[in-house]
């Protein structure tokens, strides 16, 4: 992979990193006892009354579905990261071959060719 190319996917990941980020602590806290990527969602206070408590959970159920996803996209992207740091960036963890230019471009955490992804997927 050319360096010019490289730096162009680091500079998108990056930016998603830091949106991701930003997107996660609008309603929760990095976990200061777990990995980098791993948050708490916060949970919500409205107040006593009974439909606030039912708010409230509403709330906190939303936030940790799309905590989870949230996260499932941070740890993507930090991994494709450290393996920009290594020789691991734009080989197929399946096949060893090179993943062609427009799929990391347009999906710069992909870890497999079209190929292989689409046999795991069972999509012919």
């Amino acid at each position: 992979m050319d360096k010019t190319f490289l730096a162009e996917i680091r500079t998108a990941l990056e930016e998603e990193q830091k949106k991701l980020e930003a997107e996660l602590s609008r309603f929760a806290h990095r976990n200061p006892k777990a990995a980098q990527t791993d948050f708490d969602a916060d949970y919500p206070s409205y107040g006593d009354d009974e439909d606030e408590n039912a708010r409230e959970i509403a709330t906190y159920s939303n936030n940790l579905s799309l905590e989870n996803e949230l996260e499932k996209a941070l740890r993507d992207v930090t991994s494709a990261l450290k393996r920009m740091g290594g020789s691991d960036y734009g080989v197929c963890k399946y096949c060893k071959s090179d993943i062609a230019k427009a799929r990391l471009r347009a999906r710069p955490t992909a870890s497999s060719c079209i190929t292989c992804k689409k046999t795991l997927t069972q999509e012919m």
